[in-house]
């Protein structure tokens, strides 16, 4: 298990998203971004904007993907950490 923050992949905010894989945290932190967005929130608008973006454009979004996969892979792993994907306080 591993722990990256919304800010780590982007965002504008420090919550934790932990996974077992980098896909499952980029998922999270996509429903994390939806969630915040629909609520109003507007920086999370932005950054939500902004990752749809990515997949629209694939050479660059590929880019933040592998990014995103190394900065998973250089986490330390965390044994016995509860499984909690990115659900908003």
């Amino acid at each position: 298990m591993k722990t990256m923050t919304c800010q780590d992949l982007g965002g504008p905010c420090g919550l934790a998203h932990q996974g077992s894989t980098a896909d499952e945290i980029i998922k999270a932190q996509d429903q994390h971004l939806k969630e915040m967005a629909a609520g109003g929130d507007q920086t999370h608008t932005a950054a939500l904007k902004e990752m749809k973006g990515r997949w629209r454009h694939p050479v660059s979004g590929m880019g933040w993907y592998r990014a995103a996969k190394r900065g998973f892979a250089a986490r330390p792993e965390q044994s016995g950490a509860p499984k909690t994907e990115g659900s908003a306080t």
